[in-house]
Order: C-alpha cells, then structure tokens, then sequence
C-alpha cells in the first residue's frame, strides 16, 4: 500500500543474521528493493515530481536504470507521459521495463552523461519537466525520509554505529546526509562505497576537489556518473560529518550481490552490491582495526539500494565477464 502524500513505501528495517554474525555486531537492512520502482531513487523522484511536475506536458528523466523506473511509475500514478533517456550500456531488460511503465525509452550515447545532455536538450525545446537523477535538493529532501524511517525503527535512544551507502552520483548519499541531520545523527559515520572504475566520490575526496573521469569501466552501471554532485563533494569536506570513502572491486560487489542471494534470498544490482561488500569483504572490520571506526560499535545500518537492473541472466553475464 502507498502512504497517502507520496508514492514510496515505509521498506522494513530487518536484522540479517549472517551479517551479524560476520561482523560481530548488529546488522540491519534497510530494504530499499522493495519499493515500487526497485529501488532508493523514487524517494526523491516521487518527492520531486509531486512538487514540479503535476500541472506538467511531461517528463524527461535521464537514466541508466533506476532513476527512470522511478521516473517512469510516479509518471504513470501521476497521468503525466514519461521519456526516458538512456545510454546504449544500459541492458534489453531496463529497457523492457521502463516500456511496460508505459514510458517512451530513447537511447542515446555510450554513458549516462550523454543521454543527460539529450534530456536537458528536451525539456527545453519540448517543455517537458527534467527529472535529474540525484543533482537536486528536493531529491535529496525525499531521499532523507529513509533515515528518519530507520530512526523510527529503531526507536528511541538507538543510534546506529555506521550508515552504509553506495555513491554513484551522489544522490544518495545527500539525502542520507539531509536525514542524519534531521534526526540529530551528524555523530554518526556514513561509509560511502563505490567500485573502482566508477569512483567519482572517492577520486574528487582524494583530489580535495571535484574531478571528471575519463570512462567508467566499472560493471557496476548504475553507479556510473563521471563526476559526483557539488552538494555530496561538500559533505565530505565538512568537518561536523565524518564521511568515509571506500572501494571494492567488481569481483568483491559480485562476491557480495551472489552472497546476500544465497543468504537473504534477495537479488540486488552491482551498485548495490558495492555497500553490502563492506561487511562481506571485510570493509567495516579494517576500518575497525585501522581506528578509523570504534571497535565496540553500534549497529550498523546498510542501505540496501536496490536496483531493476538484474536479473538471473544479468548475473550468469557478470560472472562470465568477471570471474572467468
């Protein structure tokens, strides 16, 4: 059932044992796979779209994926015609999916920043309404309702010793932000997880600047945008967050989306599988020997994004491409 006021869903906040057990504290999953669209983005698409778009001629959404499922069903709910703009990596599937919303699918350049340059080209000279996928502060605004769900779950004098999140563009992670601060959680850390090959955050944290990258090379598609937003690089500069940026391989995200398979029953794309390799791949325990993080921590919450990108075959074609 969809609460009344907006389009995403209350997701459950569930306790996996496995990973408890892994890392020898708490873990909880914040289960963002559960949302109409797929996944974390309809949040904010949802939030942004009820504020921009209800008087609109249409909108134009920008996405390797998940952003347009969003795009694509709250413009549905909504009775406003919906084009998605996608580059040519975007797998049939997506495709496939965003025409069963009902939406008309455009495919336009090899990555998400040249199908974003077609978008913008749209909304103006069409009049559509521009659903950015994660640059905007009323996504961030709806993305933010995600933590103070899991303050609410957790109840009263519960803090969490860490939020896991999963950086493409940014989007995310400034609504997780937004939210730690609504709730009088600036205290706890945010460990900010991308894989190599499609690591905007961490190159621009690195850098002490944000930077542009050649290519994404990662397989982790959905994590794919060159250059983080303005808004996510702030956050890391500031000194009242402690925000920590980490890496994993493509192999480690596999490892991690054919794991939480295997042990929560739960298919999940490589973006996602990049926050559940902090616990799998030992993330979260180097922080703790390293002192980046404290050794007795409290539970420890990881955003499970979700994804629409994925299915059985998609996973036979990653470990063909990755483990072979």
């Amino acid at each position: 059932m969809i609460m009344a006021g907006h389009f995403h869903l209350n997701t459950p906040l569930l306790e996996s044992t496995g990973m408890s057990k892994r890392m020898g504290t708490t873990v909880y999953l914040k289960m963002e796979n559960s949302q109409p669209s797929g996944s974390f983005k309809i949040r904010g698409i949802g939030h942004l779209c009820q504020k921009l778009a209800s008087q609109s001629k249409g909108v134009v959404c920008s996405s390797g994926g998940n952003a347009g499922m969003a795009a694509a069903y709250v413009a549905r709910q909504m009775c406003v015609p919906a084009t998605i703009i996608v580059p040519s990596s975007t797998p049939q599937l997506v495709v496939q999916r965003l025409q069963d919303q009902g939406a008309t699918v455009k495919i336009v350049g090899k990555v998400w920043d040249d199908a974003n340059t077609e978008a913008l080209r749209l909304a103006d000279i069409e009049g559509l309404t521009y659903v950015p996928p994660f640059d905007h502060p009323l996504l961030w605004e709806g993305h933010a309702s995600v933590i103070s769900e899991v303050a609410c779950s957790l109840g009263p004098g519960v803090k969490p010793g860490a939020v896991v999140v999963s950086v493409g563009g940014g989007g995310l992670l400034c609504g997780v932000v937004q939210g730690l601060r609504s709730v009088g959680w600036t205290d706890v850390p945010v460990l900010a997880m991308e894989t190599v090959g499609a690591d905007c955050f961490n190159a621009a944290v690195k850098a002490g600047k944000r930077v542009t990258l050649d290519d994404i090379t990662s397989e982790a598609k959905c994590l794919g945008a060159k250059t983080v937003c303005q808004k996510a690089f702030e956050c890391s500069q500031s000194t009242e967050l402690n925000i920590i940026s980490e890496l994993v391989t493509d192999q480690q995200a596999l490892h991690a989306v054919e794991t939480f398979l295997d042990e929560e029953r739960v298919l999940v794309e490589m973006a996602c599988g990049a926050a559940l390799a902090a616990v799998y791949s030992g993330v979260i325990n180097r922080l703790q020997t390293d002192g980046c993080l404290p050794v007795s921590l409290g539970p420890v919450v990881v955003i499970v994004c979700g994804g629409s990108s994925v299915d059985m075959q998609q996973l036979s074609l990653l470990r063909q491409k990755l483990l072979d």
